[in-house]
């Protein structure tokens, strides 16, 4: 199934629906941008056996540098108007 991504936005759980059967292509400006598919087509495509929560702990990422602003909030005068 091919679907525009506007189309997407609009009938996201139909979407849902049809990549249960097969893998939904999400296009942007008519070219191929993103794929939805069950998880566990994902899981048959890429060969792994791990559940969603080893997935999402992602245990490669010490090799990911990231570096965040300290952040600076500012104490105001509540406005009660």
């Amino acid at each position: 199934m091919v679907i525009s991504n506007r189309a997407f936005t609009r009938h996201v759980g139909k979407a849902q629906r049809a990549a249960n059967k097969q893998p939904v292509f999400i296009t942007l400006n008519g070219r191929p941008a993103y794929v939805l598919m069950s998880f566990e087509h994902y899981q048959r495509l890429t060969k792994q056996r791990r559940n969603i929560a080893e997935a999402l702990a992602m245990p490669d990422a010490t090799d990911i540098e990231f570096e965040a602003n300290r952040a600076v909030i500012k104490a105001r005068p509540a406005d009660f108007s």
